[in-house]
């Protein structure tokens, strides 16, 4: 399915959810969409169409790879907070499956640069393995991480905690509810003692410690939330954004960045570690995620904070690039707001982006 016949659905239902808490229908200001790989063209106002809002509901879609769709909801939220009094819709979609292949000089390539010429400009696979170097994150420390991911999305689907997150298109505009994921797997939570055999190292280095089985998927997907001012909420529940921080980082480690966007956003808070009631990272590499967690102090040997990723991550879940972001967000809502977390809970969601910078951004619970 194309990028926006993702978005649509989505939207709709997301509306909907908007509609049955605030009461009332509000009509749409504006759309939001983080996006990475294209087909280009302004994919939030495909959407917007897409979705059936009113053809006088504009769209903007930006990149920040992925970053993209926090980066997304944060681009509204400021809207919001600038005067706008209207209900946005934010969030991200990819379709990695449908991304169109691009040509220069005559030649195939997958991604755009994401560093010019003269500075490092990692894929992401060889860029976690440096981090993994860097900081002494062996394989198993890896695998056991990518484990409990799997486990606790395994967890989190079996207790039905994914439902009222999830729709699915029948590719006719119809949107059904299902409770059923399939990216989590069992055999990946419980057959550590397989790893080395199931999956060799990946990234063309014998001694490499960074592999498909600690590695998030590529994934199709779209995730949106709305938006709306303090008046417009009235009594709903909901998640209110606090404090938001994108800091570049040396573009020849980017999984890095989180470290600094995380420190910064608590720093604007006045807030330490210890206030955060959950805290939801893009997982893209295992060795990338636990470099991250162990220099925020979310980490220490094989332990890991039980506020992270609660109910599995990105190595579970899949990563599609545009919208794990506003993925990450979603989760935050459930994990806070579904599961009665009281009022004045404060949740993190933060990402690594290529080309060396980390999006993070800090919400409370507001009931």
């Amino acid at each position: 399915m194309t990028v926006e016949q993702l978005a649509a659905p989505v939207m709709r239902a997301c509306m909907e959810d908007a509609e049955r808490s605030l009461g009332s229908r509000i009509a749409v200001g504006d759309v939001v969409l983080g996006n990475c790989m294209g087909p280009g063209g302004n994919i939030a106002r495909l959407s917007a169409l897409g979705a059936g809002l009113d053809v006088s509901v504009p769209g903007m879609t930006i990149d920040r790879q992925c970053g993209s769709g926090l980066s997304a909801i944060i681009t509204a939220s400021d809207f919001v907070r600038a005067g706008d009094s209207r209900l946005l819709l934010a969030g991200g979609a990819e379709s990695a499956s449908t991304a169109p292949l691009r040509i220069a000089n005559g030649l195939p390539y997958a991604r755009a640069a994401f560093a010019p010429i003269g500075f490092p400009d990692p894929e992401m696979g060889p860029g976690a393995q440096d981090l993994a170097a860097k900081f002494g994150i062996d394989r198993d420390r890896q695998d056991a991480y990518t484990a409990r991911s799997h486990h606790l999305a395994l967890q989190e689907l079996h207790r039905g905690g994914f439902d009222d997150e999830l729709v699915v298109p029948d590719g006719r505009g119809v949107v059904q509810r299902f409770d059923r994921d399939d990216s989590p797997r069992a055999h990946i939570a419980t057959l550590l003692p397989r790893f080395p055999a199931l999956y060799p190292p990946s990234i063309g280095l014998a001694e490499g410690t960074v592999t498909a089985g600690n590695s998030c998927r590529i994934s199709d997907g779209a995730a949106i939330v709305a938006i709306v001012s303090a008046g417009i909420r009235g009594e709903a529940p909901g998640l209110a954004l606090v404090a938001h921080a994108t800091i570049g980082c040396d573009p020849a480690l980017p999984g890095i960045g989180p470290v600094a966007a995380v420190q910064r956003v608590l720093a604007m808070a006045g807030l330490s570690l210890a206030d955060i009631a959950a805290f939801e990272i893009v997982e893209a590499f295992a060795a990338q995620t636990l470099a991250v967690l162990h220099q925020l102090g979310l980490a220490d040997g094989d332990s890991i904070d039980p506020r992270v990723c609660a109910g599995g991550g990105a190595l579970a879940l899949g990563h599609p690039w545009g919208a794990s972001g506003a993925v990450s967000v979603v989760r935050l809502f459930s994990r806070l707001i579904r599961d009665d977390a009281p009022a004045g809970s404060l949740g993190i969601a933060t990402a690594a982006v290529g080309g060396g910078m980390g999006v993070a951004a800090l919400f409370e619970v507001v009931r």
